[in-house]
């Protein structure tokens, strides 16, 4: 084994162990991939850079944006209505044309636009026929994948397995080559889901198509009622007069405030500058246990001699500094760098522009020249003057901090009361910074003094608390321990809908920048006036701690609030909305130039007037100069993920074939099966192809395996056409895990799947194929030609 081959069998095991555990996203994974080869030397650095002027990912673009411009004239669209129309309320007979119509329109259309474009008309097919989604959604997916078998441009392990024969000097495969196997195998996964699959379904009735009027069907689908209950202010609140956002109701209680009863009327969605009054009655989401753990603290009680707060006060430190030119804190939040865990110090003001700001200060982005206010013990300040990170350092003494800053009236003396819940408590646990906005800078306790504590410091009955906040904040945390809740009966969803206010259910969308971060960090209460109440994930519903939860493909979202920002909400590509609200007008009068410009790309491939990757340039070109596409629109179309995981993992499949390590791997895995006849090698080239395909990019499957099923083609004298479409048949194999596809994943959350139900009914689906390969393709392939 040469060190080539070995450093080609390192690089391709640590990219596999990446994209299965998921640690990296897989485009940093494939230049990682690139860049160790060409480091290494077992490619050149023009090689390595080839996979990006590569002819198959010119075309992959290439038809991501055609798909695009079906999509934006309505020509999707139209395809898709009336299909489905045809198919009646007969379920056998729903499920056959749907996948039949789903598995047509793939290809020519990009399986994952297609999913999502019939992902809301087959949601509200299962509404209409009062039949589960989860009878629909999984042959959704399947159709789909099923459907990309039938062109060259169906799916991109085709268009890959095709620019691996030209790479080699073979012919490519033509636009309809892969029609006979790929037709067979819609037909037959077809039939197999309408007599066998469908029986192996979950039925899960969550039945999630929300109307303008939809609650009734949200009831049922989603938990809410179970988490929704009255909280009364008292007489005498001190929450009257304050507006929500003052109050802070989520991070404080975990509860949303979702309608305010108020002298017999009701207002809906109410927003962060709604003003309480006394006896108001706030019907909120969330769970009561929060309130209760508040009560348990006892009434804190608040310290007015100075004196003892001057004592800690004077122990402190203060520092003036600003945020130096370079800093690693510019364009970052205190939370982000995690300041205080780092520092030690705390930031009690910022000033910018001559302004202050002393609430809110650990998500306020940080500039070149704000300048920090910070206080702490003197030996972790004076490290923190000394730092790169600021400039023009300056102490203050503590009247000095309260003449400049005026932040006297910041400091109050809290004591923790005897027998109260908090005794026992860690700082962290009390949520007192983030739920109220009081930071503790210093406990008293007998005749011992703590200046600003870890974390994990625990408070004792007792304790004579220095914390730094605005005396509201404490009033608002004494306010929320005497709210009272209303016993007299629980509200319903019915009373939370009107004609501008709304719930609507909403998924990611297949290109959505937003997997893996928090609603907290994208801002989404702020940034879309929505509030989300409820997040599906794995049939498992969740309604507590939904800001710090990381967002999931797949993930089902219910929203709430009014609809215009609902109707907004759906033009974002972020995000697909599964609730009948307005969005872009799609150019309906191009519709029939797209359609003509999608014709003359596929006959010009066909009769042999241009090769496949100008003709969908050509095409894609011809979108955005007719107008069924705006450039913008043309570059968000195409998926620069997929193209740079593509482009990089190239360079692997180049590197496998030069060292030779795709010859090794074939004559080691293949070869003994090879022993038992062609049909046996194809066997278990499929199996290979298809169980890798259930936990990596099925473009990385195709460009990996075709070089393996190249290798075994030479080295046994087979038909490398017949190899490569067993190669192609198993890669669009993703049928027993939802992250084996992306299609897969877009309906998980929505219909409410879980892992296993994919392996439950894919499995069978697989060896389906299976069967397909072995006895059906060396008809149409034959494997000596």
């Amino acid at each position: 084994m040469t060190p080539d081959i070995l450093i080609v069998i390192a690089v391709l095991v640590g990219a596999i162990v990446l994209f299965v555990t998921e640690r990296m996203r897989v485009d940093v994974v494939a230049l990682l991939v690139l860049l160790s080869l060409a480091l290494l030397g077992v490619i050149t650095h023009r090689q390595a850079l080839q996979g990006f002027s590569n002819e198959a990912v010119v075309t992959i673009a290439s038809v991501l944006v055609l798909s695009g411009g079906l999509m934006r004239t309505g020509v999707a669209n139209i395809l898709g209505q009336h299909v489905l129309r045809l198919a009646g309320h007969q379920e056998t007979r729903l499920l056959a044309v749907m996948m039949l119509a789903v598995g047509l329109m793939s290809g020519i259309i990009n399986n994952i636009a297609v999913g999502a474009l019939m992902l809301p008309a087959v949601l509200d097919i299962a509404r209409r026929t009062d039949r589960p989604p989860s009878m629909f959604l999984m042959p959704l997916a399947f159709g789909s994948l099923l459907g990309g078998l039938t062109t060259l441009i169906g799916t991109s392990p085709n268009i890959l397995i095709s620019g691996a024969l030209v790479d080699s000097g073979l012919r490519p495969f033509s636009f309809f080559d892969f029609t006979p196997v790929g037709l067979i195998a819609l037909v037959m996964g077809t039939a197999y889901m309408v007599i066998v699959g469908r029986r192996l379904l979950p039925v899960r009735d969550r039945t999630r198509q929300a109307s303008r009027r939809g609650a009734k069907e949200l009831d049922q689908a989603y938990q809410l009622p179970s988490v929704l209950f009255t909280l009364t202010l008292p007489p005498g609140s001190a929450l009257a007069g304050k507006t929500l956002g003052d109050v802070r109701f989520r991070p404080a209680l975990g509860i949303t405030v979702m309608a305010i009863l108020r002298a017999g009327k009701t207002i809906l969605a109410p927003g962060a500058r709604t003003k309480l009054r006394a006896d108001d009655r706030l019907v909120v989401q969330g769970t009561p246990g929060r309130l209760s753990a508040l009560r348990s603290w006892r009434q804190l009680r608040l310290e007015e001699d100075w004196h003892v707060e001057q004592d800690l006060v004077t122990a402190l430190k203060f520092a003036d500094l600003t945020v130096a030119d370079g800093s690693k804190l510019i364009g970052r939040t205190l939370e982000e760098v995690d300041f205080r865990g780092l520092t030690g110090v705390l930031v009690v003001a910022i000033t910018r522009d001559g302004r202050f700001r002393r609430t809110r200060l650990r998500r306020f982005t940080l500039q070149s020249g704000d300048r920090l206010l910070v206080v702490g013990v003197p030996e972790r300040v004076e490290a923190l003057i000394g730092s790169d990170d600021f400039t023009n350092p300056r102490t203050l003494t503590a009247d000095e901090v309260a003449r400049i800053y005026a932040l006297r009236r910041r400091f109050l003396a809290i004591r923790v009361p005897q027998e109260s819940r908090l005794a026992g408590m860690s700082l962290t646990e009390t949520r007192l910074r983030d739920a109220f906005g009081l930071s503790i800078v210093g406990i008293l306790r007998e005749s011992e003094t703590r200046l600003l504590p870890e974390p994990i410091e625990t408070l004792q009955a007792g304790d004579l608390c220095l914390v730094e906040g605005r005396q509201s904040d404490f009033e608002n945390l004494e306010a929320m321990q005497q709210l009272e809740i209303d016993e007299q009966g629980s509200p319903t969803i019915d009373t939370l809908e009107s004609d501008d206010v709304g719930l609507a259910e909403v998924v990611l969308a297949p290109r959505t920048r937003l997997s893996g971060k928090t609603l907290r960090e994208i801002d989404f209460h702020e940034k879309y006036g929505l509030t989300v109440v409820e997040i599906w994930r794995e049939a498992q519903s969740f309604t507590t701690k939904l800001r710090n939860m990381a967002l999931k493909f797949g993930d089902a979202l219910l929203v709430y609030g009014p609809r215009e920002k609902l109707n907004l909400l759906a033009k974002e590509p972020d995000f697909l909305v599964l609730t009948e609200v307005e969005r872009d007008p799609l150019r309906e009068d191009k519709a029939a130039v797209a359609a003509v410009i999608m014709a003359a790309v596929v006959t010009s491939v066909v009769v042999g007037l241009l090769p496949i990757y100008i003709a969908a340039l050509a095409g894609a070109t011809a979108m955005v100069v007719t107008g069924c596409l705006t450039a913008g629109e043309a570059y968000s179309s195409v998926e620069w993920k997929a193209v740079v995981l593509i482009a990089g993992m190239l360079s692997l499949g180049v590197a496998m074939q030069q060292s030779g390590a795709a010859q090794m791997i074939a004559s080691s895995v293949l070869g003994s099966v090879a022993t038992f006849g062609p049909r046996a090698l194809i066997a278990g080239l499929f199996v290979i192809t298809a169980l890798a395909a259930q936990v990596m990019p099925t473009a990385v499957v195709a460009v990996l395996m075709s070089q393996i099923a190249l290798s075994s083609a030479g080295d046994l004298g087979l038909s490398p056409h017949a190899l490569l479409m067993v190669v192609a048949v198993g890669s669009s194999a993703a049928f027993m895990s939802p992250v084996g596809h992306p299609v897969n994943l877009l309906v998980m959350g929505v219909g409410g799947y879980r892992f296993t139900d994919y392996t439950k009914v894919g499995l069978p689906l697989v060896v389906l194929l299976l069967l397909i390969v072995v006895f059906i393709l060396p008809l149409i392939w034959p494997l000596n030609g």
